[in-house]
């Protein structure tokens, strides 16, 4: 009798266009990065769209951004990953658990790799802005939970991949708006964290899935009685 097959985290139907989708998402982050290389000013798309000042958003959104910022802080980042975690091993699926845990870690690991790579600061040196780690996070966690229901739920390609991308445009414009609402990024910077969750999830579950059946594999190797 066979147990019923693990849902893997990153779906078969998604997969050829979350690695074109990734590809096209790291181009961005490097043509962005060489573009805002030590720089301390808006640039022009910055501009057009909205100059970030030190005094950021007034009442009653500024209350809004406030929370939505919370929420990539390091207590409320955790404090998000942990009720994600509970509620995968709650369902049984240790994959998903640590899915979330690397999907929402990782992308803000790179981001705050690249801004000392790239240099670019906000407000006075020392505040380095590119990419945004909170736009990041907010991207990735959507993500994951995306790509977790697509497979549960056996969503096609249509419609697993309209879930996908809906979850992080949302998720991403939410966070980026509210980063840049309170000053504390540039609406490229915004971008550049967008971009950084989509270009690191689909690689992050690709390795989390190779390595959970790696590990099914030997344990069901050691099940297998010897012959003689």
């Amino acid at each position: 009798m066979t147990g019923r097959p693990v849902p893997t985290v990153l779906p078969p139907p998604l997969r050829g266009w979350l690695g074109l989708l990734a590809a096209l998402a790291w181009m961005v982050v490097v043509v962005l990065g060489v573009a805002y290389a030590g720089q301390s000013e808006p640039g022009a798309v910055d501009s057009w769209i909205v100059r970030p000042t030190a005094d950021g958003v007034r009442p009653p959104w500024r209350g809004v951004a406030l929370a939505m910022d919370f929420l990539g802080e390091p207590a409320g980042s955790t404090m998000l990953v942990v009720a994600l975690v509970a509620a995968c091993l709650l369902l049984r699926s240790p994959r998903a658990a640590v899915f979330v845990v690397a999907g929402a870690g990782l992308p803000v690991a790179t981001t705050t790799v690249l801004k000392s790579l790239v240099g670019r600061t906000i407000h006075g040196p020392g505040n380095l802005s590119y990419p945004s780690g909170h736009t990041a996070f907010a991207t990735a966690l959507a993500l994951v939970l995306a790509l977790l229901a697509t497979g549960r739920l056996g969503l096609g390609r249509t419609a697993g991949t309209s879930l996908v991308l809906a979850a992080a445009l949302v998720a991403g414009a939410a966070m980026g708006g509210a980063e840049v609402a309170l000053g504390a990024h540039y609406p490229t910077d915004a971008l550049g964290g967008w971009c950084t969750a989509l270009a690191v999830i689909p690689a992050i579950a690709w390795l989390v899935d190779r390595a959970a059946d790696r590990m099914a594999d030997r344990a069901a190797d050691a099940g297998r009685p010897e012959r003689h």
